[in-house]
């Protein structure tokens, strides 16, 4: 039963890639066919207003699950079920791209690039209108009026991801997929662009879906934090919570790589290795190679997500 308190519903989500060779050579040197789990059985609710951040290392299947709920990918099982938007028209969502400069055409000036989805969806009438809007837009993420006429490549990487964000607002949504939007910024121009998303968020009632690999990131951002690891939410609770009181051991891995001023230079245990492929990825449960816990039992059997005490939920048999 879905709570109307939820702006997004996530059940099950798999998404499986055929990342076979060309079916010629698979004849001549009788390979079989190769799939990738890049996503398993991922289960989370978005509620209104609120930020939901899923971290990870790169390849854990993050970024592939904003895909699949901005409908770039279709899942090849489970369900993604959108609250209904304002006036009872479906709830509009739109992703913000981690690279701004490779998600805005270089051929287009900004004001065309943002009045795209505006034309599209026939959100204002007239170009008088429409040019209003653009510079009602470039305002609200910190840039001038007159920026409309010029090109993409000459605004700085901090300004260009403002101009993708005011882009992403011009369609007027209710949902933005937030992929790694700060991690190719320096680290002073992060924090203007986290400020502005707070800022358009209480100002605009958005819900966001926050993609990083940055625990101080959305720290600062989230309401709640899911971690993933191999394609599964191993962890989700309260920022504070996981904060305070990690209970995976992946978890505390990546909270111990955050740096801290007040023990710079404080013992950290070493990670045990790299990450297993997805292509073969290890019995049980995935951590286990890696985990400097891990017993006879973490090589047998897959933890299923349980509740944490405090609300959240942990799969991690140690835990349990």
């Amino acid at each position: 039963m879905r709570s109307l308190d939820n702006a997004v519903e996530v059940d099950a989500l798999t998404r499986v890639f055929d990342v076979s060779d060309p079916w010629l050579n698979r004849m001549i040197e009788r390979k079989p066919r190769r799939t990738l789990r890049a996503v398993q059985e991922v289960t989370f609710t978005v509620p209104k207003g609120r930020t939901l951040a899923l971290v990870g290392e790169s390849g854990c299947g993050k970024s592939t699950v904003a895909r699949l709920v901005t409908g770039l990918y279709p899942p090849t099982e489970g369900a993604i079920t959108f609250a209904p938007g304002r006036d009872g028209r479906p709830m509009m969502a739109q992703m913000i791209f981690q690279d701004p400069h490779a998600s805005l055409n270089p051929r287009w000036k900004v004001g065309d690039i943002i009045a795209e989805p505006i034309r599209e969806f026939r959100l204002r009438s007239g170009e008088a209108a429409t040019a209003a809007r653009v510079s009602e837009l470039l305002t609200t993420v910190g840039l001038s009026p007159d920026d409309a006429r010029r090109f993409p490549h000459e605004f700085s990487g901090g300004q260009r991801q403002r101009i993708s964000i005011a882009r992403a607002l011009a369609s007027e949504p209710e949902f933005l997929v937030c992929d790694e939007p700060t991690s190719a910024l320096d680290v002073s121009v992060q924090a203007q662009i986290l400020n502005l998303m707070r800022r358009l968020q209480d100002q605009l009632g958005l819900t966001y879906l926050f993609i990083s690999h940055d625990l101080s990131v959305v720290r600062h951002m989230a309401d709640r934090i899911a971690v993933m690891y191999l394609g599964r939410i191993v962890e989700e609770a309260a920022t504070e919570d996981l904060f305070a009181d990690p209970q995976h051991p992946y978890t505390r891995l990546l909270l111990d790589t955050i740096p801290d001023l007040r023990a710079p230079k404080r013992d950290r245990a070493p990670s045990g290795g790299e990450p297993p492929s997805p292509l073969n990825p290890p019995p049980g449960c995935a951590f286990h190679t890696r985990c400097p816990q891990a017993v006879a039992r973490c090589k047998l059997e897959r933890p299923a997500l349980t509740p944490r005490a405090d609300g959240g939920r942990v799969a991690c048999l140690l835990a349990q």
